[in-house]
């Protein structure tokens, strides 16, 4: 059987042709608003700037788990395509704005959009993958008929409705400098942006695909939710110790961003006397402010007072819950070879390395 890994390079090589047929047609417009060839070179700007996320590819964790979840109800991979590719695209544009809310330096190994070509360009391009979601769903109607289709976009409506609401939650509570946030209020922003975008809803996705009962909807959403925490808390601790297989050069961004982590949180909870101080003076700074000499003094006080093996302890608690979760209520996914990947997944989720 193919370890995860290769699962996820598998399904890009059938969900990344899809895409790249939809950004080729970005610009194919009808007959009566055909664009004069003089504005070509705009044109071809803005294809270019639309298909930079896209084009670097992430995982591609959410579209195989839409994949796999069809798979493993016994629902056909062709039909699953459009909404695996609506998935990933979604991801695409959302990162696109999550980068200029955040001032992030880099995605997927290379400058932020907004970095090469400025906050205004990187936002319409982010709008303009958007659209293009919409039109996948759209294509949607005469492949899986009104019905199943309506159902798939309104699981992404309340996806989507829920991981914009834990973005506010987060933006919010950075601006603020929040000191005293419990783990459950770190959980209800990890909840949105990813238990439920990254886990439950492509999940949920494949099972609405393949007529899944909503008692079997919401057993998704309730094993997604275990497992998304672990998987941000694994995401927040590679940040703060990982390269992240050479893709990231800069360690410890979400202490330069101000994020609130599930470290951070245990952190503000732990540190005594001059730590505190110091602490709380170098999280009072912007971004720009923040020298990478008080960063690494952030991960060091991490270390020192055991949160960072807190947040891994937390995440190996929650990754075994979630395997236990998945073999007492998930038995409706019995198809193979997709149900032992779905398994394989969440080892994967906790253990990786990137």
């Amino acid at each position: 059987m193919l370890s995860f890994p290769e699962v996820l390079v598998a399904k890009k090589a059938i969900v990344w042709p899809e895409i790249e047929k939809y950004l080729a047609g970005l610009v194919l417009l009808p007959s009566y608003c055909q664009i004069p060839k003089k504005y070509s070179p705009l044109v071809s700007f803005h294809q270019k700037i639309t298909a930079e996320y896209p084009r670097r590819q992430g995982k591609y964790l959410r579209p195989t788990l839409v994949l796999l979840t069809a798979e493993a109800m016994g629902f056909p991979q062709e039909k699953a395509l459009k909404t695996a590719a609506a998935m990933q695209v979604s991801e695409d544009w959302l990162l696109g704005h999550d980068d200029v809310e955040d001032n992030s330096q880099e995605r997927r190994g290379q400058p932020t959009l907004h970095r090469l070509y400025g906050v205004e360009l990187a936002i319409n391009a982010g709008d303009a993958l958007h659209i293009l979601m919409g039109k996948i769903l759209a294509d949607n109607f005469p492949l899986l008929g009104q019905k199943k289709a309506l159902a798939i976009e309104e699981e992404f409506y309340q996806m989507l409705s829920r991981t914009a609401l834990g973005q506010t939650a987060e933006i919010k509570w950075t601006q603020e400098n929040r000191l005293n946030l419990t783990d459950e209020d770190i959980f209800f922003i990890l909840d949105g942006k990813t238990s439920y975008y990254t886990i439950a809803g492509p999940m949920r996705l494949g099972a609405i695909l393949a007529n899944g009962s909503q008692k079997q909807l919401v057993s998704l959403y309730q094993f997604g939710q275990i497992l998304g925490r672990a998987f941000q808390i694994r995401d927040d601790l590679l940040d703060l110790t990982s390269d992240f297989a050479g893709f990231k050069k800069q360690t410890g961004n979400d202490i330069y961003e101000g994020k609130r982590t599930i470290m951070l949180a245990h952190l503000l909870r732990s540190a005594k006397g001059r730590d505190r101080q110091k602490l709380l003076k170098v999280l009072a700074k912007k971004r720009e402010e923040k020298s990478d000499e008080e960063v690494l003094w952030v991960i060091k006080a991490m270390e020192k007072y055991g949160s960072l093996s807190y947040g891994e302890k937390l995440t190996r608690k929650l990754a075994k819950k979630a395997g236990e979760f998945f073999e007492k209520n998930l038995g409706f996914l019995k198809k193979e070879p997709a149900r032992s990947q779905i398994r394989a997944g969440i080892d994967f989720m906790v253990e990786r390395k990137y």
